[in-house]
């Protein structure tokens, strides 16, 4: 009986994509100049406020230099950071009506562009929660200490930052305007689960355009 051999020569073709996306999303940090900026400003000024008195008893010097820090981080988080590391970017806008518009983007997956990874995300979204949050302690403790003079700086603090973790979290979702609705499914996807790249690439989301009553 004759048998039908394989020939050890001949090339066999073996699929390694989910091995090579597998490895990609378990890459380290592929932005770190953006992953270092991400986190710089907003960590500076936390520490300027917190130390300030070490440096300078100029409450004007502090404060100016506090808020200077918290603009720069408001407009690298909204303008570059978000963009590399997790692929959104969100801006409002008023139209000539006095109307005020969301516009959310998500960058489409494709060969040319390099997606985020594990890493960056989780690096990203730490910073943008965990941040206002520091700025919402500064202000109890401002209030239950007296230091009245720094409660100007305390809430630009929080309102700088928590625009950005608004935004982003309402581009991530999709534009989903209930906030509610948001927050639980915000949560659900990002503390509890682990993100993947593709979790931040919403398809269809480019483009999309919300009008805020």
């Amino acid at each position: 009986m004759k048998q039908a051999l394989v020939d050890d020569t001949e090339d066999v073709s073996l699929d390694f994509g989910n091995e090579d996306e597998l490895a990609f999303r378990k890459a380290k940090i592929r932005h770190p100049l953006a992953t270092f900026f991400h986190l710089f400003f907003r960590v500076s000024a936390i520490v300027t406020y917190v130390c300030c008195d070490w440096f300078s008893r100029s409450f004007v010097g502090c404060f100016v230099t506090v808020l200077l820090l918290l603009s720069f981080d408001f407009w690298s988080v909204k303008n570059v950071t978000g963009r590399l590391m997790v692929g959104l970017r969100w801006w409002n806008q008023i139209d000539e009506d006095g109307k005020s518009h969301w516009i959310f983007e998500a960058r489409k997956a494709s060969p040319n562009h390099i997606a985020a990874t594990e890493a960056e995300a989780r690096i990203f979204w730490l910073g943008l929660i965990i941040c206002p949050l520091i700025w919402i302690v500064f202000l109890f403790s401002t209030l239950f200490s007296l230091k009245l003079k720094w409660l100007a700086l305390v809430i630009a603090g929080i309102s700088l930052q928590a625009a950005n973790l608004y935004g982003y979290i309402l581009c991530k979702m999709g534009g989903e305007s209930d906030l509610s609705k948001v927050t639980a499914s915000f949560l659900s996807q990002t503390v509890f689960q682990t993100a993947g790249p593709g979790d931040f690439q919403k398809p269809g989301l480019e483009g999309l355009e919300i009008h805020k009553h």
